[in-house]
């Protein structure tokens, strides 16, 4: 059966299939030193391959000597079994001011993809996924903590906003581990209404307006566009969009 893809989901396969790919992403990231080279590689690759990256098996296939791949499953789960650290749209294993680093791309493309909920609760019948729970949460604490030593208060919490909280705990997680991050937030604009109610971004200043009114209750629009210095190492938060290559199917 043929998978129909809509929204980000088709926006991301319909971008990443193209050639000039991995040319357009570096211009979306201008500004930040961020170059390919021999070792790089990203996922999805396609609609063929169309596999969101997770962490912890994108990371060892680009960075096999890297620790930080299991550091990072530890610092987020006590149990493993049945149970995924994040899902990235689009996660680029790259050189970043001339250190191994990551573009990680979170994507929307509807008002209804700015999902401000808590993390969904746990399993009631599970141990492992009540222990997991708490320890997301102990996790996003440890980075919102964190965050306040560079300058900048964040409330990201498991309970509300997870979305946006766990993108920016990994962030943070990631640069403590010395790997340069740039974590950015796309919205893809002109797509067209999937249904009542399901507003698409029709440029990039509804794209930024919607984000700022999402994140505001999280962090101060400060953190946008600026290097963040965690411990040594750089990382960066950004707000980009780019027009839709072809519209998604709609209900009607």
């Amino acid at each position: 059966m043929t998978l129909t893809y809509r929204g980000s989901r088709k926006h991301v396969l319909d971008w990443v299939s193209r050639p000039t790919f991995v040319t357009e992403l570096l211009g979306l990231v201008r500004g930040v030193e961020v170059r390919i080279n021999r070792d790089s590689r990203w996922m999805p690759l396609s609609y063929k391959y169309p596999e969101e990256a997770r962490l912890e098996e994108f990371g060892p296939a680009w960075d096999p000597l890297s620790p930080i791949w299991e550091q990072l499953q530890d610092w987020w789960l006590l149990h493993r079994k049945g149970a995924n650290t994040p899902n990235w749209d689009i996660a680029l294993g790259c050189e970043i001011s001339g250190k191994r680093g990551l573009v990680l791309v979170e994507a929307k493309a509807h008002e209804s993809e700015l999902d401000p909920r808590g993390k969904t609760p746990p399993d009631p019948r599970s141990e492992n996924s009540k222990a997991n729970h708490e320890q997301i949460a102990r996790a996003i604490e440890e980075a919102r903590f964190g965050y306040s030593a560079t300058g900048h208060e964040v409330q990201i919490s498991r309970d509300t906003h997870y979305q946006l909280s766990n993108r920016l705990a990994f962030m943070w997680r990631l640069a403590k581990a010395d790997i340069p991050t740039v974590l950015v937030y796309l919205g893809f604009t002109g797509d067209q209404p999937l249904g009542a109610g399901v507003v698409p971004f029709r440029d990039h200043e509804h794209w930024a307006q919607a984000f700022a009114a999402y994140a505001e209750p999280v962090m101060h629009r400060s953190m946008l566009e600026n290097c963040l210095h965690i411990g040594s190492t750089p990382a960066w938060l950004l707000v980009r969009s780019r027009a839709v290559l072809e519209l998604s199917q709609a209900d009607y």
